[in-house]
């Protein structure tokens, strides 16, 4: 499989001009599976909620969900992409599955970060996977990546790649995401963003690009530079996801002693 992220600075609020640049960036790619940003389309620093509400969409009758449908089709391709959801009066910080005959499906995010907490309701889809052409692929969204419970989930329930679009301004996701994959012998795929957002005289927010594809065995397949805005892709045999085994006597999965752990 040939898959990888389109690393950009959105602009804030300018929702055709974003979703321009991403069906040029992403029509050149030649890319299997393609995974971008969070919130892409809108932009990350909201003041009020009524700024949220005017930069969201239903799913999958939005705008933003049609028009990378026609892409994926034209391409033949998977996207997962970031968005702000209108969903049964609550709005949600979701990604969209997509793929050549269309919407998939939705993921919304578990753990809301800083000021997400003031626009968008808690994600209530939990994790669960959807098959690409005999891969399977788990969703999860930026601050997801703090709890190691998301990603288990995900490779518990069978996943080969998790996809994670981001909005990192903390430092530590791209080394966290080579334990993620250490731990559960997963493909991961973080997409961030460049730039700096400062609306509404808050504090600037400056977000570390660095977005990565990182291998079962942890390797960094490759890292993006904190200002690079581009695509880049990797090739790798998805289906290495499911060998857990760590030697010839230990697996990662059937070493578990499940009710060793007090998790609540």
């Amino acid at each position: 499989m040939k898959a990888g992220v389109f690393q950009f600075c959105p602009a804030f609020g300018e929702v055709r001009s974003n979703l321009e640049r991403i069906t040029t960036a992403l029509s050149g790619s030649g890319a299997d599976l393609m995974v971008l940003p969070e919130l892409c389309l809108s932009g990350y620093q909201f003041t009020s909620l009524d700024e949220v509400r005017a930069l969201s969409e239903p799913v999958p009758d939005g705008p933003t969900v049609q028009a990378l449908s026609d892409l994926a089709r034209s391409r033949k391709m998977f996207i997962v992409a970031g968005l702000s959801e209108q969903a049964d009066g609550k709005i949600f910080n979701s990604a969209v599955l997509i793929g050549p005959e269309g919407w998939m499906g939705t993921y919304r995010k578990t753990h809301l970060f800083f000021e997400e907490t003031l626009w968008f309701s808690p994600g209530d889809t939990g994790f669960r996977l959807w098959e690409a052409e005999g891969v399977r692929l788990g969703l999860m969204v930026c601050f997801d990546w703090t709890f190691p419970e998301a990603a288990r989930s995900l490779a518990l329930a069978g996943a080969d790649i998790i996809c994670h679009p981001a909005n990192l301004i903390l430092p530590y996701c791209p080394d966290a995401m080579v334990t993620r994959s250490i731990e559960n012998r997963v493909f991961t795929l973080t997409a961030n963003r460049t730039g700096t957002e400062s609306r509404g005289a808050k504090p600037a927010l400056r977000f570390i690009g660095k977005s990565q594809a990182t291998g079962v065995r942890g390797e960094i397949l490759f890292r993006m530079g904190e200002e690079e805005e581009g695509v880049r892709v990797t090739e790798f045999d998805p289906l290495a996801a499911r060998d857990k085994r760590a030697n010839e006597y230990n697996d990662l999965f059937g070493d578990r002693r499940a009710g060793m752990y007090d998790l609540e």
